[in-house]
């Protein structure tokens, strides 16, 4: 069941978000783009409160497609951010100066952040064969399986492993 808030603002921005992903993206955008409002309105100074809604509904999309490649070509789906300015009527430098300020906000990775990350996106990952040990990156394959195994189970459990050896 949706989860329905008592902040108007809050509800005009999420239907702004729903509506450009309906038309130019897919379901799964969209409920990234949601996570991303629900998550701003947790926030103390939740920045939507002000300025022009249209630009956050921009933002937000644009931070979305940061994470996960949108404008670039070469992945799916493929979107300008000029569609994005386009469609929300807004300027590139606002809403990229907005997108900067959400992703410090809630401190979200430019690319591959797991919680914003599409599921293709996050099965391309290429940090996913990589594995910190004593500080060091190294494939997953070079580990003995026992400890390839421990790392397929934690990440299948959404947490990450770092291996520190004796000295």
């Amino acid at each position: 069941m949706k989860k329905v808030s008592d902040n108007p603002k809050k509800e005009e921005l999420a239907a702004l978000v729903s509506a450009f992903c309906k038309e130019k993206l897919n379901d799964e955008y969209e409920q990234l783009c949601l996570k991303l409002v629900d998550h701003l309105e947790e926030e103390a100074d939740s920045p939507f409160r002000r300025g022009n809604l249209n630009i956050w509904a921009a933002a937000v999309v644009y931070t979305i497609g940061q994470v996960n490649f949108l404008s670039d070509k070469s992945f799916e789906p493929y979107l300008p951010n000029s569609a994005i300015n386009e469609y929300f009527g807004t300027k590139p430098g606002t809403v990229s100066a907005k997108a900067n300020l959400i992703r410090e906000m809630l401190d979200i990775d430019y690319h591959f952040d797991p919680e914003y990350s599409t599921a293709k996106m996050q099965e391309q990952n290429p940090f996913n064969k990589l594995v910190l040990v004593d500080g060091m990156l190294y494939p997953v394959e070079m580990l003995p399986e026992e400890y390839q195994e421990i790392v397929r189970e934690a990440r299948s459990q959404g947490r990450d492993v770092s291996f520190t050896t004796r000295k």
